[in-house]
């Protein structure tokens, strides 16, 4: 399965909620938002294994995901960027924040797993949506 393929399959899980489908392309020890500022933003902290990025998924409980629409997808060989309309509501605030064109950089290995991933969000806005 090529790595475009290989994304696109990890959204439909994310779209069924099947986490572990998603963790099982992931390689071991996969950087989770790499080279990344660490905002205050608990879904957007960097992690490293498969088992830290399940926080990932953890910490998405605290919003209540509206849109997650993809718009573009590009690959190029072991790269894939997605782009997407997502919008979002943060519980503990209820704060809705609206992205468009949020990216998503996928950076596969020699084995076809996940060995890199990050978003690029507007984290000034999300800051500001967690804050109470």
């Amino acid at each position: 399965m090529t790595p475009l393929n290989k994304v696109k399959t990890m959204y439909a899980a994310f779209s069924r909620g099947d986490i572990p489908a998603i963790l099982s392309g992931l390689a071991p020890d996969v950087e989770w938002e790499y080279g990344a500022n660490t905002p205050p933003v608990p879904w957007l902290k960097p992690r490293r294994g498969r088992d830290a990025v399940a926080g990932f998924f953890e910490a998405l409980k605290d919003v209540d995901i509206v849109r997650f629409e993809p718009t573009s997808l590009v690959a190029d060989g072991n790269l894939v960027i997605a782009l997407f309309d997502i919008e979002l509501i943060v519980k503990a605030t209820g704060k809705r924040v609206t992205e468009i064109d949020e990216v998503h950089i996928w950076r596969f290995n020699k084995e076809g797993l996940v060995q890199k991933f990050r978003h690029q969000v507007d984290s000034w806005t999300l800051a500001e949506a967690v804050a109470a």
